[in-house]
């Protein structure tokens, strides 16, 4: 596989960019996070956290998707090159910010437009993969490069640990964070700029979208929504990703309530520890789900694999009902690996399924719901959640959750053609000559 991988330069290049980029990610929201939720100077209650969530995500959440008909517009080397030049000065006013003990709400504001670019850069490095690898290998790729980006924020993510030991987990400690993001994203700078010029697309098919950038922006929500709609093997993953996204925001913040709750002089510190915790274990899930879901694929197609995945997860989030911890960690661990095999089921079907004219707003829209799934469960959880986080019932309604984002899946995905899906499936798994 990494053979493969190193013997396709434009994919590697690619996979290099997903690396550095998805690495200052992690380092940028751990930074954040501990900045904000686990800062010995501020405090954040349940909708403390719920409100952060929301100024964090859900703007471009309502934005993205006008803005992803940009990618199926401009060259998505371009695309690549602004978003991370705007996000590099844009993370370096949100040091500032905090170095000089700024409130939350204006910290949050700039960290927005950060995360705004940074999931621009995602979604063109997610539409741009078909261009740099042969059809028969989109979904083992897309499985690699997913793995990558989940490793490098993951271990963004802990590094930012070694600074707030040496540094201190005040406003101080937490601006030289964010400085260090910016290494990063310069590094992921230079490596887009060594892209050919449309090399990463788009291509300009009798689908495309034509008038003007004005028009392409402003039907961006429409044309994304619709080809979402007439697509059901797309629509029917999405619905699935959907579903585990609110489970996923649901336990986020049982974790985050019930860790709080400790003695203020060591939350900061173990606190902290414990909800990277059980982040690290609900990624280390994605790497599980890289080696499943390419033979699972295979061998059941994309139909079948998505729909176990979510009976899987239902019968996990059961387990951690009692909302022990130590429990809690281990069922965030097969939730990941469950939630990330339907993901890498709506990746390919969007790569494969999808023409390449309308792959970006599509991209965006998985990004908007990916989002808005996530903070509205946070939202909900917030308004019935106790001061300690003691909710079984949130636990049992994830599980629901999951359910009902079978049922959506099992019946929006068989209006798709099973042997159609399935042998398209099974021919991107089909190793080259």
């Amino acid at each position: 596989m990494w053979r493969s991988a190193r013997s396709m330069p434009e994919f590697w290049r690619l996979l290099l960019v997903r690396m550095t980029s998805q690495f200052g990610d992690g380092l940028f929201q751990a930074g954040l996070a501990g900045g904000l939720l686990f800062n010995p100077d501020r405090a954040a209650t349940p909708w403390q956290i719920a409100g952060s969530f929301a100024v964090l995500f859900l703007p471009y959440s309502l934005l993205g998707p006008f803005a992803g008909a940009l990618l199926d517009r401009w060259d998505r080397r371009v695309v690549l090159v602004g978003a991370n030049l705007g996000r590099l000065v844009l993370t370096l006013g949100v040091a500032v910010l905090l170095a000089v003990g700024a409130s939350d709400m204006t910290v949050l504001c700039g960290a927005l437009i950060v995360n705004g670019f940074t999931r621009f850069v995602a979604s063109g490095l997610s539409a741009s993969l078909p261009h740099v690898v042969p059809r028969e290998q989109v979904v083992t790729m897309n499985s690699v490069s997913i793995a990558v980006g989940a490793t490098a924020t993951f271990l963004g993510a802990n590094f930012m640990l070694v600074p707030r030991w040496l540094l201190g987990s005040g406003d101080a400690g937490a601006a030289a964070i964010i400085f260090i993001v910016t290494i990063p994203v310069t590094v992921a700078l230079a490596l887009a700029l060594r892209f050919p010029a449309r090399v990463l697309g788009p291509d300009h098919t009798a689908r495309a979208i034509h008038g003007s950038a004005f028009y392409a922006v402003a039907t961006g929500w429409l044309h994304g929504a619709r080809t979402v709609f007439s697509v059901p093997s797309v629509a029917a993953t999405l619905a699935g990703l959907a579903a585990h996204r609110m489970v996923f925001g649901i336990n986020t913040l049982l974790v985050l309530v019930i860790v709080r709750h400790t003695d203020v002089p060591t939350v900061a510190v173990a606190g902290f520890g414990s909800a990277l915790v059980f982040v690290a274990a609900t990624g280390s899930g994605s790497f599980l789900a890289t080696v499943l879901t390419p033979a699972s694929v295979k061998r059941w197609g994309r139909y079948r694999t998505a729909n176990g995945a979510l009976i899987a997860g239902a019968l996990i989030q059961l387990a951690g009902v009692g909302l022990a911890l130590p429990v809690m960690v281990v069922c965030g661990f097969l939730l990941g690996a469950a939630g990330q095999m339907v993901k890498l089921c709506a990746d390919s079907a969007m790569q494969i399924d999808v023409d390449d004219a309308l792959r970006g707003h599509v991209f965006a829209v998985q990004d908007s719901l990916f989002w808005l799934s996530f903070v509205g469960a946070v939202a909900v959880s917030a308004a019935v959640i106790p001061a300690d986080g003691h909710a079984p019932g949130l636990a049992i309604a994830g599980s629901v959750i999951y359910l009902l984002g079978l049922a959506i899946h099992a019946t929006v995905g068989r209006r798709a053609r099973p042997s159609s899906q399935d042998a398209t499936a099974r021919l991107d798994l089909i190793p080259p000559d």
